[in-house]
């Protein structure tokens, strides 16, 4: 998937789009294209006109006319080609997912007995079993095992990966390799609806539906066609008030110069790209309306467990009580730990032994070890000769100590609440029901966040932090992070509260997830990113699934977004701002003899209407292939205010949209004279 092509046209690409330019030219397709479809019109006419005036002049002179008709077909080729090689790249991806997508085999197990039979055999609920070096072959949920699984063909990245039953990261593709262990996997799609299935749809553009504001650009560029039929129509009866006779060639000409070709050309090629672009970031979106709402976000729901932090808290500090020597309590928070398999409980045990403590522990002879669970919410040891140590929440411990009829110390329930107000998480220790001291864990913050949250910021889009915390540490870390607000305490159903709160208030939301329980969320979210590895419920409710599972793909997401929406915006300036000086370019050419009057609207100094007909119409026609890398790649862009950024297009595409046209008119005029 991550063969990222460095160039934007490739030899065999290009032949494709060539080839397909020319297909497209049905006007059963065209037709979709207003804009274009008349300069296609506009085309047959001339073609018409120009062998009629293989025997008849009145219309102009062959040549003349041929060169006009040529043109006019270029134009309409080259917004062909411009839409074909945007599709041509993702049909290029499209071939390589096809190679991934093979018939392969599958151990299907049927009450207990195992049978091979192939992958297009498989249904939904099915259950197969794979094994170190099997390629899995459909879509499904590990149901029993863990495995580690080589995901390089769908995402292009070589570290494998950890799929296991019963969690968020339960979900696996078809075309992936098992490299260890063994699974049991229930299948969770029918044929020819897998994931691989929907990306090749999606990427070769065959189910790719126009968006809202792709169609509202389409009907103003059609409204602004038709407005300038009717202009074009009423330049008959001015001519022959004036004595200029105008021909066909002129009418159409000029019809074409002043109507949006350039991003009518462009249009399409621009949603392609922009759902390309997103593929090549490693997300397939389900729809070109996912990315650019993405462009136009209000606010960002992030997880702070493995967004905003590493994902893993660390022990960073052992607070002993007044009175407890710090190697005893040090000894009894490695006690604690030792049959601790998170990476906290690892971490605890890694500071004593090369951190602060420079301590190690040895498990006593006989020790049972206390495994954390939900009801008591501690963890810890204990010796035959009647050692009992415990590590674990605040309350927890607090309540063991008070029914053995001890005291708790004030001084620990405010450094619990001091670690809390931190940003930490505290862990009390206790020894036979005695308390010993706290340990502070802390998320570690990734580095660059603040920064990136900072460039969201400038983007207009407001970040949310959802974490299960406590609201004192919630807060700690929402500010050190530079989040703008968060849901602490976050349950399920908060997360779809606040974003329905958001989106009454005309605010469009965002957030990414990979849990069931995040399915209703990403739903109701206007963008809703699931994760490749997350379950089968959140990748179905999502609008968009990263293959990466990086859950700060969101922030790429939206700079996507909003790249694709300025693309359109600074070209529909750039075609538009086009038209005025085409306009200049060719009326006062057109009159200039009649009405000697109109000479000083002659700003370029053209060298007679046909050169100025003949100059407009190629510049016309030559402006589109110079834009399709432009809107292929798409406009830089930049976080600065909305304001500023509108500045800045208007400045740089619409000064400069009236201003090239003048040039490139003017210099193509020079060399038409010399053949006229």
């Amino acid at each position: 998937m991550k063969s990222k092509q460095n160039t934007l046209f490739q030899g065999d690409q290009v032949k494709e789009a060539l080839k397909h330019a020319f297909v497209k030219l049905d006007p059963r397709v065209l037709v979709r294209n207003p804009v274009m479809f008349t300069v296609e019109i506009g085309t047959v006419v001339m073609l018409i006109v120009t062998i009629f005036s293989f025997t008849n002049n009145s219309q102009g002179s062959f040549g003349y006319n041929f060169t006009i008709f040529l043109v006019l077909l270029l134009t309409v080729l080259f917004a062909n080609f411009a839409e074909a090689i945007a599709e041509a790249r993702g049909k290029a991806q499209a071939e390589s997912l096809r190679k991934t997508r093979e018939e392969t085999p599958a151990r299907l197990l049927v009450d207990g007995k195992e049978s091979s039979v192939m992958s297009s055999s498989l249904r939904k609920g099915d259950i197969f079993l794979c094994e170190a070096g099997d390629t899995i072959p459909t879509d499904g949920e590990i149901i029993e095992g863990i495995a580690t699984i080589d995901e390089s063909a769908i995402t292009g990245e070589s570290a494998p990966v950890i799929r296991e039953a019963g969690g968020d990261k339960s979900s696996v593709t078809g075309g992936t390799k098992v490299l260890s262990d063994r699974i049991k996997v229930m299948v969770t799609t029918q044929p020819g609806e897998s994931f691989l299935d929907k990306m090749i749809a999606l990427v070769e553009g065959a189910s790719r539906q126009k968006t809202p504001n792709e169609i509202a650009l389409t009907i103003l560029l059609a409204g602004f066609t038709l407005i300038f039929v009717i202009v074009c129509v009423t330049l008959k009866p001015f001519g022959d008030y004036a004595n200029t006779p105008i021909t066909i060639a002129a009418f159409i000409s000029l019809f074409v110069c002043l109507i949006p070709t350039t991003i009518g050309g462009l249009l399409s090629a621009i949603g392609i790209a922009g759902m390309d672009r997103a593929l090549r970031a490693n997300v397939i979106t389900k729809s070109g309306k996912a990315v650019e709402t993405a462009g136009d976000l209000d606010t960002l729901l992030l997880d702070k467990t493995g967004t905003i932090t590493i994902g893993n808290r660390k022990a960073t500090h052992f607070w002993p009580v007044d009175g407890v020597k710090e190697n005893e309590f040090i000894k009894a928070c490695v006690l604690s730990s030792l049959a601790d398999e998170t990476p906290e409980g690892k971490s605890i045990v890694e500071l004593a032994e090369h951190g602060i403590g420079k301590l190690t522990v040895k498990v006593p002879d006989g020790a049972t070890f206390i495994k954390f669970t939900a009801e008591t919410r501690s963890s810890g040891l204990d010796t035959p000769d009647g050692l009992r140590v415990r590590k674990g929440a605040f309350d927890a411990i607090r309540n063991m100590v008070l029914k053995a009829g001890n005291p708790f110390p004030d001084s620990v329930e405010t450094r619990v609440k001091t670690v809390a107000s931190n940003g930490g998480t505290p862990l009390v220790v206790s020894q036979n029901e005695k308390v010993l001291g706290v340990i502070e864990l802390q998320d570690i913050i990734k580095t660059g966040i603040y920064e990136r949250f900072e460039r969201l910021r400038k983007m207009g889009v407001k970040t949310v932090m959802v974490t299960g915390d406590n609201p004192l540490t919630a807060k700690f870390i929402a500010d050190k992070a530079g989040v703008d607000d968060f849901i602490a305490e976050a349950k399920p159903e908060d997360k779809m509260n606040y974003i329905k709160k958001e989106q009454q208030g005309g605010k469009l939301v965002a957030m990414m997830g990979d849990g069931t329980n995040d399915a209703p969320a990403l739903a109701q979210a206007d963008v809703g990113v699931a994760m490749n590895s997350g379950t089968q419920a959140a990748k179905e409710a999502g609008n968009m699934v990263d293959l990466d599972n990086d859950p700060t793909k969101l922030i790429e997401i939206v700079e996507i977004g909003k790249q694709l929406l300025m693309t359109r915006g600074t070209l529909t300036t750039f075609s538009i701002a086009n038209d005025v000086a085409k306009y200049f370019a060719i009326v006062p050419a057109l009159f200039m003899v009649s009405i000697p009057s109109l000479k000083a609207l002659n700003i370029m100094d053209l060298h007679s209407p046909q050169s100025a007909i003949l100059s407009a119409v190629i510049f016309n026609a030559i402006i589109i292939p110079l834009l399709i890398p432009l809107a292929l790649r798409g406009v830089e862009y930049k976080p600065i205010g909305a304001s500023a950024l509108l500045r800045r297009n208007l400045l740089i595409y619409g000064f400069g949209g009236i201003l090239v046209p003048f040039i490139g008119i003017k210099l193509i005029d020079l060399l038409v004279a010399l053949f006229i």
